[in-house]
């Protein structure tokens, strides 16, 4: 047998490269047949790679993050055991494999002999830079795993870390959340790439990181643990020839090796990430007494400037979770120290005249009782309600709707048209066969899909309903691409994302039953990527979920309009029979549809409505599911 190329497979048709996520598999590990090598990504899906022999991976060509042609080979597989033990111990990228009791036992024949030297540790500047062997044993039993900053859609090139939901030192299972991340169109959580130890950060909450860059480091494997007595275990055995000043041996984090990373306790690893003036932020707990998290850095921020654990638990946070930030505390120095240069000022300063009337001498200055009532024309705008108001930050989320709301009004001249609609057919319909429908499809049957459903057959009679403004162009687009407006949080706290259904003119009931429940889904479990919110032309949002009869919504930028639905309730209604008129119960809803008057008037924004209206009236009640 001989060696195996694994070739970069063909994901589709139109595919022509593909970018490498993340190697399941490392140099001198044993695969099986069809067994995950790697994950791969393309511009369409996500795949798992898996072996086309049993045998040993002796060589990776594409590392991760790096793209690469369809066809070519990416990684080498040798079939024959006897090859592959040549192959691994010739290749350069794994560490010799040394056990710790060999390093210990080993004899010390002179004090500048190599196990010596096996006990020291390196300093930056020095011409020591190579691991040595206490490294290399840790090494033997515990690989490092990065974490890198992921693609979060084609257009996204960076990201914010919001904040981290572990620390170094903590264990992490894999797929579990280690952090979560924000762009510029949606916030998404990161998971762990494998089980194992989180030994170091490299990016703090609120930095921005370019996609493809490490962002931590996670060790799996015995070494986690075992790192720090192997080496302690080998600086003693060597002692007798020579000493080693670890207190100053010991370099920033940022020059520290992987290995030597691996092989420290997680609490000296939280001092290596403080702040350079070394002072520990052990003093200020992890936690506050309502269990309220601060991060070292805050807590070495707050040991700096003399700021306590109470203090600490009374600062708003605007960080995810309401985590206090950097700049929270920054925020709250700032604050502190001008309060306490303003209270030295004279109060006869700071008092308010009437308009014409003289300043105050000192001796009358108003006393504190009478400071708190105000007499007729004057007004203390210094002063305001004390223990009634409660003051909350907008988070990200709140911020970003609050702009895009903001900019939407400024950009289109919105126009909202309503019309009644007479749903009871549609209605009686969905109650005779929802149980029916769950059974064959899984699916609970909303009124959502079935209100999709009409809106684009009315789209595909009035095609100017799917285009939007790009300068002064109007685009026509040939696909329908929906937008489902999906509340997040209990009762909608956690703010609005629309997610786009793509090529929605394609799908049948069915289809748009799972697609509007697989949107929603993915929206409410922060699964969402930036292409999912991109490309709409319309949106739907269902106020009568809440009970609400009528709206008048903000048009979806840059989509050119957005419908509404009401809540569907029962009312006599005068319709009209062969037999004359007649009062009769209907289940009756308001539609209506707020759109961007710069490319539709009225009269074609309010015949489309019209036609919505028929296409709900006129629905078969004799249809199949």
């Amino acid at each position: 047998m001989a060696k195996v190329d694994v070739m970069m497979p063909q994901m589709g048709e139109s595919v022509m490269e593909g970018t490498v996520i993340e190697w399941t598999k490392q140099i001198g590990d044993a695969v099986e047949v069809d067994e995950t090598l790697l994950e791969i990504a393309t511009d369409k899906v996500d795949s798992e790679v898996p072996s086309p022999e049993a045998g040993i991976l002796v060589e990776i060509l594409v590392e991760e993050g790096e793209t690469i042609e369809v066809g070519k080979p990416i990684a080498r597989i040798e079939t024959d055991a006897a090859k592959a033990s040549v192959a691994t111990d010739a290749a350069p990228t794994k560490a010799p494999e040394i056990s710790p009791e060999s390093v210990e036992t080993e004899p010390s024949p002179s004090p500048v002999n190599d196990s010596t030297e096996t006990a020291s540790v390196a300093v930056p500047g020095s011409a020591q830079t190579q691991p040595k062997a206490a490294d290399q044993a840790v090494q033997g039993t515990m690989e490092t795993i990065d974490v890198i900053m992921p693609q979060m859609g084609e257009s996204v090139v960076e990201a914010t870390v919001i904040g981290w939901m572990k620390e170094v030192g903590d264990t992490v299972d894999e797929d579990e959340t280690i952090l979560e991340i924000s762009t510029d169109k949606v916030d998404s959580e990161v998971p762990s790439p494998a089980k194992g130890t989180l030994v170091e950060i490299r990016a703090q909450a609120d930095d921005t990181i370019e996609v493809g860059q490490v962002i931590a480091v996670i060790a799996v494997g015995e070494g986690v643990s075992a790192g720090t007595s192997a080496l302690t275990s080998s600086s003693t055995s060597s002692t007798s020839t020579r000493s080693v000043d670890t207190s100053s041996a010991a370099p920033p984090v940022t020059q520290l090796t992987k290995e030597q990373i691996a092989a420290m306790k997680p609490e000296d690893l939280s001092v290596q990430l403080a702040p350079s003036s070394g002072l520990p932020a052990s003093d200020i707990p992890r936690e506050g007494s309502d269990g309220q998290f601060f991060s070292p850095l805050v807590r070495s921020i707050a040991k700096e400037e003399g700021v306590s654990a109470q203090e600490l638990e009374q600062i708003q946070g605007s960080g995810q979770g309401g985590r206090v930030t950097k700049k929270d505390i920054l925020s709250y120095i700032a604050n502190r120290t001008t309060t306490s240069a303003a209270s030295s000022t004279p109060t006869a300063a700071l008092s308010l005249t009437r308009p014409g009337s003289q300043a105050s001498s000192p001796a009358n200055v108003l006393s504190e009782d009478s400071r708190d009532s105000i007499q007729a024309g004057q007004l203390d705008v210094s002063r305001s309600p004390k223990g009634e108001v409660e003051i909350i930050k907008m988070d990200r989320m709140r911020k970003m709707i609050s702009e895009h709301m903001v900019r939407s009004k400024q950009t289109s001249a919105h126009v909202t048209t309503f019309a009644e609609v007479d749903v009871t057919g549609l209605v009686q319909w969905r109650n005779k066969h929802k149980q029916a429908f769950q059974k064959k499809t899984g699916i609970k049957l909303t009124f959502t899909p079935l209100f999709v459903e009409a809106i684009i057959k009315a789209m595909l009679e009035y095609p100017m309903m799917n285009s939007s403004v790009v300068g002064d162009e109007i685009h026509v687009k040939k696909d329908i691409n929906f937008g489902i407006a999906v509340a997040l949080g209990n009762g909608g706290e956690g703010g609005l994302i629309v997610p786009v259904m793509k090529k929605a003119q394609q799908m049948n009931l069915v289809g748009l039953a799972e697609e509007v429940n697989n949107v929603a889904l993915k929206a409410r479990s922060k699964k969402l990527r930036p292409d999912d919110l991109a490309g709409g032309t319309i949106t739907l949002t269902n106020y009568g979920s809440v009970g609400n009869l009528m709206g008048t919504p903000i048009i979806n930028q840059p989509q050119v309009a957005i419908i509404g639905t009401g809540a569907i309730v029962k009312r006599p209604m005068v319709m009209e029979t062969e037999q004359g008129d007649v009062i009769a119960v209907r289940h009756m809803m308001y539609l209506s549809m707020s759109y961007d008057h710069r490319i539709i008037d009225g009269a074609h924004g309010g015949a489309f409505v019209s036609r919505v209206k028929e296409i709900l009236e006129q629905f078969d009640t004799h249809r199949d599911i």
